[in-house]
């Protein structure tokens, strides 16, 4: 069996370190993990993401981010492991939320439609995933914001014109690691259905 090229959709990702929640609730502002970044840009290429943007205003992390981007895409491990440079490739780093919606903007020459994602149930605008699946297809673009800590602030959320329903298992425990959530979310958009 031949694998054919997967069609290309206009779909961007966001990992959000800032403005985010710690356990208290309070607004954080959460550190960059080279665990994160490598399975969520591993997942972004598998699915056919187009970015994934990696916000924080922080400049200690932006210099270890391009520290890790660097060794994987121009240094030991460009030549060590090809695929997790394309995978990495597709990550670009933003100081804020404004910088975010203007860079995405730009590049599709319109907004796109932005969704948060959240653990809790508790919101009014939920996009569900078969509704986004049918605009995808239709060709409209979607920016997906995922937060790490203990999820987005509200000022995200509200920068939001929707959010995914969340993520429920079997019971009331639902504290995913982002990276796990981001895959789960990129199947139910993007994945096979047939199965």
């Amino acid at each position: 069996m031949v694998k054919q090229e997967a069609a290309k959709v206009r779909i961007d990702l966001a990992l959000i370190h800032y403005p985010v929640l710690n356990k208290n609730q309070e607004i954080i502002g959460s550190a960059v993990t080279n665990l994160d970044l490598h399975d969520i840009a591993r997942a972004a290429r598998t699915y056919g993401v187009d970015s994934l943007y990696v916000v924080t205003p922080y400049s200690d992390q932006q210099v270890l981010f391009r520290e890790l981007l660097d060794h994987w895409l121009k240094g030991h491990g460009a030549k060590y492991n090809s695929k997790r440079g394309e995978a990495l490739a597709l990550v670009h780093i933003c100081d804020d939320l404004g910088q975010l919606f203007a860079g995405v903007t730009g590049k599709w020459q319109q907004r796109p439609t932005v969704l948060a994602t959240c653990a809790r149930e508790r919101h009014s605008r939920i996009w569900p995933y078969g509704l986004v699946r049918q605009k995808l297809a239709k060709g409209e673009c979607f920016l997906i914001l995922f937060g790490t800590a203990w999820g987005l602030a509200q000022e995200a959320i509200e920068a939001a014109d929707g959010i995914l329903p969340p993520i429920n298992g079997m019971g009331d425990y639902n504290h995913l690691s982002v990276r796990s959530a981001a895959a789960i979310v990129l199947d139910r958009l993007l994945g096979d259905r047939e199965y």
